[in-house]
């Protein structure tokens, strides 16, 4: 039995402090393996082997440390023992006596043996396992049979045999990539997976290191982790690696978890390499990450772009959408013909018809221009030459890749038309600098949609700008051309469209004001706003201003004038139009206000001679008035309904102007605006009249300047008069009694008043008609007769009475020796007609002034031309 080393238990039962000092050395450079000691936690310790040995008498005769652990039996107790009679379970104890000749006959055995350890002194029962046995035959030193037994505890070695089966399996079936890496930190072993994908078997990569696989920096930096896994034992999970595989020039990338690997007693062995392929799912999630980006891009094109309806603003809103966020340079070029306004783009079918530069950005500090050539500078007008990819995109509307010039710092850029409703109004050239990545497919539709936003919108704006153009070209027609001329006033006035200022487009609005000569040197003052805006307020503005001046001629009082507007306003919306409006007059109360324009208006009839001033509003805001030497003050005249309402009658103000003073009416752009109430913007327009002895035109540029703060998104009509009455010399009135001779006398007052004047060539015309005139007030008239001659620009004569018969102009026969006064009046004057008055009615005629050659008809050859 002395053949058992004595030594061969010595490190059985290592301490802790063993065990972490050889954690410790685990990374230490290893010496020379002929002469090294196994450290504390081999395999051996794992295992647990026990060894004992038997004497020639069948008895034990040696039993190790190990063999105390398994069986818990100390030595001095197991010495002596025979171990069929102490372990072996007294119905088996026969064959095991006999296995035991046979192993003291010679013979070697192997097998498994259950056992039960006996039971203690304190009468506690002795463990229960299984064993497995090798049994080697030997001879002592007197030459008799002995025999050396080794026992492993089988449930360790099933164990032991699970984990291989298992480590084996997950080692070679896996699907990732399996490496042990051991402490010099080489590939120990590889599975069939990794040799797959880098080549070769699974042995040809033993011995191996990273720098084999990987780039330069990257297996640099992949080595530093594999250190630090094996020095700090901290698991790396999800390391991005980026490297190549034989034969292939594709970037691939895996994703790799590293953990260390230890012995079964704690001892750290190596680090265990798995690995996943990862560029497919990477590639799918730059693919997710452009689609949200390209989402957000579109998301934020819908907000920001078309916010105004301005061609070049919507332009320069696409740009500032892409750059840098889609691209890092950008140009937007439309058909100069479109920016002139005409119906649709005109161009030559070969795509190089001319444009203008009206955007461009950069998101570089050294900004190239976008194609080969000259740079063309924002607002240049230019064409694409027939071949180039440019016009190409233009003529078939489909985008087109422009290759890079070499050496320059564009790599990549797109040529995409801007089509709206299957037209092409402009190009967008989009492009990235070196270092970012090119077009492709997935960018190429993005900027087709973001191209045909922007060209939906920049259609739109397109055609805003036309019918808004229209509208004000419609508007403006309808406004007195020039500076208008009354007798008896100064006159000034402005118009100024709604500004683009506010949230919404401007659009036009229907506020008017116009100057209406009436007979007997009286003028018609009118101020108008139609509520709403748009082209059909244009329109309704347009009919009533007509209308105003249909009425005024009629020489109707300024509340009837009014009431007559209310009838057609309440028809303008319906169909049916003035005929609508008449059958709503006669039933206002049924009149639907849906179907009708409202609009205010104040009318204002001032006479010269007289320098009386009536007014009549509807709805309007009030007039006001600045006398000479006082404040300026609104004026009280009644409101009244907006034209439209219908149903209410409007009053009537007089009021005496004294010479000098100083009349505005206005439209409520003037003074109201979202920012600023109505009350405040009356006060400041009130406040800005504080000089009105200055010329007109000067006065109103500073109530417009005064006001610039106040004025919004409605248009502003203002109209200015400053009273110049017509002096005392120029008038001359009589009244004459019903009688004939009053024909004569009449003659005579005209005669000596003309003469007065030095208006002799129109003495004879003048006796002529006005003894026809007041003839026909003596035949058909009523009541006392006036006679009124009125000398301004030009010479007036009316003839008054109280009869309310009009007179008719009719023709006379041949044989009638009368009925031809009034074709007479019309001949010889430049105008004629009549009106009603309060207490009758007045006929007038008008002459020009002579002017060297009087232009006038003699009166002879005029009576010859009536027979």
């Amino acid at each position: 039995m002395s053949e058992i080393p004595a030594k061969a238990t010595e490190s059985e039962d290592p301490s802790d402090g063993a065990r972490s000092q050889a954690a410790a050395d685990a990374v230490a450079p290893q010496g020379d393996a002929m002469w090294q000691s196994s450290p504390p936690g081999s395999i051996y310790d794992y295992i647990k082997v026990a060894s004992f040995s038997i004497g020639p008498d069948g008895l034990v005769d040696q039993w190790s440390l190990r063999a105390e652990q398994v069986f818990g039996i100390a030595a001095a107790q197991a010495v002596g023992m025979d171990p069929i009679e102490a372990f072996i379970d007294p119905d088996r104890r026969e064959l095991g006596q006999r296995k035991m000749a046979e192993i003291l006959d010679g013979r070697e055995w192997t097998g498994v043996v259950p056992f039960r350890a006996p039971d203690t002194e304190d009468g506690t029962p002795g463990a229960e396992g299984l064993a497995e046995v090798y049994v080697m035959p030997t001879r002592t030193e007197d030459g008799e049979k002995a025999a050396v037994c080794i026992v492993v505890d089988v449930r360790t070695l099933r164990s032991i045999e699970t984990d291989l089966a298992a480590s084996q399996s997950i080692f070679g079936q896996s699907p990732f990539g399996f490496l042990l890496i051991d402490l010099d930190l080489r590939v120990r072993r590889a599975n069939q997976r990794f040799a797959t994908v880098f080549g070769g078997t699974p042995d040809d990569h033993r011995g191996r290191g990273v720098h084999d696989y990987l780039p330069r920096p990257e297996a640099e930096r992949v080595t530093a982790t594999l250190r630090r896994v094996l020095e700090t034992g901290d698991s790396i999970t999800d390391m991005h690696v980026t490297g190549f595989v034989p034969g292939s020039e594709e970037r691939r990338h895996w994703s790799v978890n590293l953990y260390r690997v230890h012995s079964g007693s704690g001892r750290p062995i190596g680090i265990a390499w798995l690995a996943i392929d990862i560029t497919a799912r990477r590639q799918a999630a730059r693919e997710a990450a452009a689609a949200r980006r390209n989402l957000a891009l579109l998301n934020e094109a819908g907000a920001r772009i078309g916010n105004s309806l301005d061609l070049e603003t919507t332009a320069r809103e696409l740009l500032d959408v892409v750059v840098p966020g889609f691209c890092d340079l950008a140009t937007v070029d439309l058909y100069q013909g479109l920016l002139a306004g005409d119906e649709t783009p005109p161009g030559l079918a070969d795509g190089s018809a001319q444009l203008r530069r009206v955007a461009f950005a950069s998101a570089v500090s050294d900004a190239p221009f976008i194609g080969a050539g000259p740079p063309i500078a924002v607002g240049a007008v230019h064409h694409y030459p027939f071949n180039s990819p440019c016009a190409d995109a233009l003529r078939t509307a489909r985008p087109q890749y422009i290759p890079a010039e070499e050496g320059g710092l564009v790599q990549s850029t797109l040529a995409v038309p801007m089509v709206a409703h299957d037209t092409v109004v402009g190009l967008a050239q989009f492009a990235r600098t070196k270092g970012s990545e090119p077009f492709g497919d997935r960018d190429r539709e993005l900027a087709v949609e973001l191209a045909a936003r922007a060209a939906v919108c920049i259609d739109n704006a397109r055609l805003y700008r036309r019918e808004h153009e229209r509208a004000l070209m419609l508007q403006r027609s309808l406004l007195p051309p020039g500076d208008p001329v009354a007798s008896g006033l100064d006159i000034a006035c402005r118009y100024r469209p709604g500004n683009s200022s506010s949230d919404r487009p401007s659009e036009v609005g229907g506020d008017w004001f116009d100057v209406i000569e009436l007979p007997g040197h009286r003028t018609a003052l009118v101020v108008g706003d139609v509520m709403g805006r748009g082209l059909r307020a244009a329109v309704a503005m347009g009919e009533l201003r007509s209308a105003v001046r249909t009425l005024a001629l009629l020489d109707l009082e300024p509340a009837e004038v009014l009431s007559a507007l209310d009838e057609i306003a309440r028809g303008l919306g319906a169909p049916g139009g003035v005929q609508q409006a008449t059958r709503a007059a006669r039933r206002p109360r049924e009149a639907d206000l849906s179907e009708v324009y409202l609009a205010t208006c104040v009318y204002a009839v001032y006479d010269s001679v007289t320098r009386r001033c009536t007014f009549a509003n509807a709805g309007h805001l009030p007039p006001v008035l600045v006398e000479p030497g006082e404040a300026a003050l609104m004026l009280d005249v009644p409101p009244g309904m907006p034209l439209g309402v219908g149903g209410e009658p409007f009053e009537e103000v007089e009021v005496e102007l004294p010479e000098g003073a100083l009349l505005a009416l206005y439209t409520d752009g003037l003074v109201e605006s979202r920012d600023h109430p109505l009350d405040e913007g009356l006060q400041a327009f009130v406040g800005a009249l504080t000089d009105p002895t200055l010329p007109l035109e000067d006065v109103c540029d500073h109530v417009l300047n005064t006001l610039d703060t106040h004025h919004g998104e409605d248009d502003i009509a203002l109209l200015m008069a400053r009273v110049q009455g017509l002096p005392a010399d120029s008038v001359g009135d009589w009244t004459l009694p019903r009688e004939p001779r009053s024909v004569g006398r009449a003659r005579e007052y005209a005669r000596g008043r003309l003469l007065s004047w030095d208006l002799e060539p129109l003495v004879d015309t003048t006796e002529l008609l006005v003894s026809e005139l007041v003839t026909n007030a003596l035949r058909y008239g009523e009541g006392e007769i006036r006679l009124r001659l009125l000398l301004d620009r030009t010479l007036v004569c009316e003839v008054w009475d109280s009869g309310l018969v009009q007179p008719r102009r009719r023709r006379a026969r041949d044989t009638d020796e009368g009925g031809r006064g009034l074709q007479l009046v019309g001949l010889l004057s430049a105008a004629w007609g009549s009106r009603r008055t309060p207490r009758g009615k007045t006929v007038w005629f008008e002459l020009p002034l002579p002017d060297g050659e009087t232009g006038l008809t003699d009166p002879a050859e005029a009576l010859l031309s009536l027979f």
